[in-house]
């Protein structure tokens, strides 16, 4: 693992800093404390460095972008919604939106699937609505945060703040496609204004060919950090997916030897719940697993708003 390390650009994170990022750190501390948007017992330089990065250390933008988050967490419930924000419809969801965490990469990061082909709109919205997917989101970003990561830095004995996402477009359609797109739009906005510099590789698979061509021009629009991190592959995926993930990490369905006991979509294996971290798993954390997932007595009934 230590050795796979070395790969990651690590430029601009803590043990990494040029004088100038380390001045310009220290004057976004002094200013976003002056005006009362910084607790050092809760912000530490990590996160810090994320919104700095994301703004490539231009002081004013990322100011901006810190400050907007603070806002937005106090009026969307963030920092208590681990606690408040109940999922019932859980199984329902996951059934017409399917996506799952399973495993880590070589990087130690925790890997994240979307299975876009199975992407239900018209079903998903007869269990749910768009306000409580967004806030389903939000309580995985911030499980994420505050569980998974720590569980995966403790296992790798390093600090760990990014994840290796897997979109699988496998029987994505033209036609389906913009009802697909604006979903993920919606969440991939919150994200990027509140979640940012979390995205370490993203392999996007199955891409259709008409997806491949509109990347080829996108990308010109997009700076070389985000581009490197993105991989747009056909169908010939699974050598690319095995230079960044163990062949005993990748789930059998998408080239590699894991085979869950229940399917891996439905696993949510990692350091965070597979016993091999001291104070791992937390029950409060995998509540909806244990509440509503498909072990749960009446798990089959859940489902309603």
């Amino acid at each position: 693992m230590a050795a796979q390390a070395s790969q990651e650009n690590l430029a601009g994170r803590v043990g990494n800093l040029t004088p100038e990022q380390t001045q310009t750190l220290a004057q976004f501390k002094t200013e976003l404390a002056a005006e009362g948007f910084y607790d050092p017992a809760k912000h530490d330089d990590h996160i810090l460095l994320r919104f700095l990065r994301a703004r490539k250390f231009h002081l004013p933008e990322a100011k901006k972008m810190w400050t907007e988050y603070i806002t937005w967490r106090k009026e969307f419930g963030a920092d208590e919604i681990l606690q408040t924000f109940d999922f019932p419809e859980y199984p329902v969801v996951k059934k017409f939106y399917p996506r799952f965490y399973h495993k880590i990469d070589k990087l130690g990061r925790p890997i994240y699937f979307e299975q876009l082909g199975g992407v239900d709109v018209k079903q998903l919205f007869q269990v749910t609505d768009m306000d409580r997917m967004l806030k389903n989101h939000v309580y995985e970003y911030e499980k994420l945060v505050k569980y998974r990561l720590p569980a995966c830095s403790k296992k790798t004995g390093r600090y760990i703040e990014q994840s290796c996402t897997i979109l699988d477009m496998k029987n994505v359609y033209i036609t389906a496609f913009p009802s697909v797109a604006s979903l993920v739009k919606q969440v991939s906005a919150i994200a990027q204004n509140y979640y940012p510099e979390m995205l370490g590789k993203m392999y996007i698979i199955n891409a259709p060919m008409l997806f491949t061509g509109v990347w080829s021009i996108v990308k010109g629009f997009l700076d070389e950090v985000t581009v490197s991190k993105i991989n747009i592959l056909g169908s010939n995926y699974k050598s690319k997916l095995l230079e960044t993930i163990d062949e005993s990490s990748l789930p059998k369905i998408y080239g590699g030897t894991c085979e869950c006991p229940g399917g891996c979509a439905h696993a949510d294996v990692g350091p965070w719940n597979d016993k091999s971290v001291e104070g791992y798993p937390q029950e409060e954390m995998e509540k909806f697993n244990r509440l509503y997932g498909p072990n749960a007595a009446g798990a089959a009934g859940a489902g309603s708003k």
